[in-house]
């Protein structure tokens, strides 16, 4: 979870819909953000007004590692690469991820998140449950009792995950997916929207939901 004592200046990578949830929650929170990193042009999005802008990565370096923490706002669909290779180079350079949780957010206080979790709005963190590094719980996401998710998952919204599942590393869970009890899903599988997981799923494997038929 977040150290509340030392709650340092964040810096964010990425300045597209992802991030904007992002920049939105640490507002409410009354963060201060020092800057946003996007090559792209944002000010269309009033959510980040009044944040200093840089349009390429080397500008953290203007930040010492040990004053700022940084927040990886760059979405992830299956088989991305660029949020993990980001997290790679920045973590060798010494910089450090913050955790954040969404104020409306139910987080166990027997739940365990390690370091660059992001929890967004409306999601429930069950007790017993270990959310790896750089994991991403989306919105209104449900994670009940005794979960193990791996390091750099994406549960999308709406999503599901019921008692004693473990999940490796690099997993993608599409919006609404629903894994039923003591599934494992092996590393760099892909679960789309919708998908109704009732067996354990190996590495690299993609789950899709059947199509829906209109008569």
């Amino acid at each position: 979870m977040n150290d509340n004592l030392q709650r340092k200046p964040l810096v964010i990578i990425g300045g597209g819909g992802h991030a904007s949830v992002i920049v939105d929650i640490l507002k409410r929170q009354k963060r201060e953000i020092v800057a946003i990193i996007s090559p792209d042009d944002i000010t269309q999005r009033k959510v980040y007004s009044g944040i200093n802008v840089f349009s390429n990565d080397n500008e953290i370096f203007r930040f010492q590692p040990k004053d700022i923490r940084l927040i990886n706002g760059i979405g992830a669909l299956p088989d991305s690469e660029v949020r993990y290779k980001v997290n790679l180079y920045f973590e060798k350079m010494g910089y450090s991820f913050e955790t954040i949780v969404a104020d409306n957010a139910y987080v166990s206080p027997f739940a365990f998140l390690e370091e660059g979790v992001q929890i967004f709005p409306g999601a429930i963190i069950q007790p017993g449950t270990h959310i790896g590094a750089h994991t991403i719980i989306n919105t209104r996401v449900v994670i009940e009792h005794d979960v193990s998710l791996g390091a750099y998952n994406v549960i999308s919204p709406g999503a599901i995950i019921c008692g004693q599942c473990k999940t490796e590393e690099r997993v993608f869970i599409g919006a609404g997916a629903i894994v039923i009890q003591n599934i494992e899903i092996g590393s760099r599988a892909a679960i789309m929207a919708n998908a109704l997981v009732a067996e354990n799923i190996h590495p690299q494997q993609k789950v899709y939901a059947s199509r829906g038929i209109v008569r």
